[in-house]
């Protein structure tokens, strides 16, 4: 038993490892720059008016790292990037969660140059950041929620804010189904972009998690298509 449990640990800690991204993509450049502080990973473009700017909030369990080839495009866009990474990865308890959520906070207080704030994240981050959009809700100008079945306990269906929900077919951790049993803690006017084909652990660049479907389109074609969604709510923030 004792061998078991240790294989599986073994296992599953190889399965959320950062896999396939390459050093340049963590590295600053003459158009991006990149900063890496223990709480946050940050992308900025070397020449940007916007006044839009995106905050990240990593999923439970994976390296802000394995984010990076998704959202380095948005800062060669001219957005910067703030991914939020999670007290001891996972975030196991409440007070961790709640630290989550203070550097969100942290990272909007520390940017006042930033008038319009899209609000997004990655399985348990999407979790976060509905429980942070409801609380600070005057804070965002849009809300992207990436495979997750939230909110399931916070009701955000009077945000006033856009909101769009965005989902792997083939997500066997956060399935389809779970997420619309929950579309009325949502505004009606939602806005849900399903990947065909897509599941969980592909948002990302890591290993293939426990109990997730398998995908039948590639790693590059999801992440286009998640991040064409968050360009968009980035756009329409300026509105």
């Amino acid at each position: 038993m004792l061998l078991w449990a240790v294989i599986s640990t073994l296992w599953l800690a190889n399965s959320y490892r950062t896999r396939g991204v390459s050093d340049e993509t963590l590295q600053s450049s003459p158009t991006i720059s990149v900063v890496d502080w223990a709480k946050t990973l940050e992308f900025f473009p070397a020449s940007s008016n916007s006044t839009s700017a995106l905050i990240f909030i990593c999923g439970s369990g994976v390296s802000a790292h394995a984010y990076a080839p998704l959202l380095r495009p948005i800062a060669e866009a001219g957005y910067a990037v703030f991914v939020v990474k999670l007290p001891y990865w996972f975030a196991p308890l409440e007070s961790h969660k709640q630290g989550a959520l203070d550097r969100v906070r942290s990272v909007i207080a520390t940017h006042p140059q930033i008038s319009h704030w899209v609000i997004s994240g990655h399985s348990l981050g999407g979790a976060l950041a509905c429980r942070v959009a409801k609380s600070d809700s005057k804070a965002f100008s849009a809300i992207v929620l990436i495979g997750t079945t939230h909110p399931k306990q916070d009701d955000l269906s009077s945000l006033p804010v856009p909101v769009t929900t965005v989902y792997g077919s083939n997500d066997g951790i956060e399935p389809a189904s779970r997420m619309y049993s929950n579309r009325g803690l949502l505004p009606k006017d939602t806005q849900w972009v399903e990947i065909q084909g897509g599941n969980h652990s592909q948002f990302g660049h890591y290993g293939h998690q426990l109990f997730d479907g398998k995908a039948i389109i590639s790693r590059e074609t999801q992440q286009a298509a998640t991040r064409s969604a968050l360009l968009e709510a980035l756009i329409n923030a300026r509105r």
